[in-house]
């Protein structure tokens, strides 16, 4: 019989951020001990010189393995791991700096733990978070993890999502500049958004979600005087949908979806929200969520979660950073584990 723990890949993100310090955290959880295994990708020695910096301590339980791709003996379920990537430089890492050794380690990570979660060594993958312009010095030309993910798992379409007990939002477009976000919105591009959504919002026990999907343009298009995108894509889509049995509601005004939050927090009128862009849905998410919510990459064919904020390179290694959403994508991931389906 498989393990009654989900077995997580947890990779370090970059190494300069607060992504070693949260993974000593989660190390250290009694509680995330009870509901899963972590298998950390990283650098021991990053490890020892942020516990160090940040008053820590790595657990004396911790097993350090090389990492190999073909592994000839089964991994112990009953402590956590680490699989140690040694580098040279990671004696000489400056905190709260950008450094392209940084972004080739976070990537090499993240390739590594996927290739392992798709040979069967994990059930799932959280990523702490890792720097775009450290990737870009390291010549790596991706926006971010939801592009990675995608190019390594070989999926065209994954929809960035974020979680929090309280609001859920998927995103239409993900980094992407404001200027192209009409052009690379589509009546099948929405269609798999909202499908996607209403699928993760029942993994999450919400037998019959409801979805209410935010408008393009200011006012709702303003029956056309303010764009044609509602009458033309969003509408469509969200008729196709309801035919389907989801309930889809919209095109809603974007400045007044949200007002609720301050009103009654508790009476939500949606159960996931599907935005057109990047920040009409990460604005309110954040304002509610921002210590707890939880990036969930949607489409993939592994489950992927991780934190919804980025490296904090003004607090790196000063023991200040919150593990709550660290810990959140642990937990959302080792209960999708269970459900991959969702």
């Amino acid at each position: 019989m498989p393990p009654a723990r989900p077995r997580l890949a947890v990779t370090l993100g970059d190494c300069a951020g607060i992504g070693p310090e949260l993974v000593l955290h989660a190390l250290a959880s009694a509680d995330l001990d009870a509901v899963c295994q972590i298998i950390v990708y990283g650098s021991l020695q990053v490890l020892r010189r942020v516990a160090v910096a940040t008053g820590q301590s790595i657990p004396d339980s911790l097993l350090v393995l090389p990492h190999s791709r073909g592994f000839t003996t089964p991994l112990p379920h009953d402590r956590h791991i680490l699989f140690d990537f040694p580098f040279t430089e990671a004696a000489m890492l400056m905190p709260g700096a950008v450094q392209a050794v940084c972004g080739a380690r976070a990537y090499d990570w993240i390739c590594a733990a996927v290739r392992d979660i798709r040979n069967g060594l994990a059930d799932a993958l959280v990523t702490a978070p890792i720097n775009k312009e450290a990737l870009h010095l390291a010549g790596i030309d991706f926006p971010g993890h939801t592009e990675i993910l995608a190019r390594l798992t070989q999926t065209p379409d994954p929809c960035m999502a974020f979680y929090s007990p309280g609001l859920v939002v998927s995103l239409a477009t993900i980094h992407e500049p404001l200027s192209r976000v009409p052009g690379l919105l589509s009546v099948e591009k929405l269609l798999r958004t909202l499908r996607l959504t209403h699928a993760a919002c029942q993994g999450y026990g919400i037998p019959t979600p409801r979805l209410g999907v935010l408008a393009l343009n200011p006012h709702a298009g303003e029956n056309g005087l303010f764009g044609q995108e509602e009458k033309t894509l969003i509408q469509p889509a969200i008729e196709i949908v309801k035919a389907e049995g989801i309930l889809a509601s919209g095109p809603l005004v974007p400045d007044t979806a949200f007002t609720w939050l301050l009103a009654r927090p508790s009476a939500a009128p949606f159960d996931a929200y599907i935005a057109m862009y990047h920040d009409q849905g990460l604005i309110p998410f954040k304002m509610v969520a921002f210590d707890t919510g939880v990036n969930v990459t949607l489409g993939l064919p592994i489950v992927r979660t991780s934190p919804d904020h980025g490296t904090a390179f003004d607090v790196a290694w000063q023991g200040k950073a919150s593990p709550s959403s660290l810990f959140s994508a642990i937990i959302l991931a080792a209960r999708m584990a269970h459900a991959p389906s969702a």
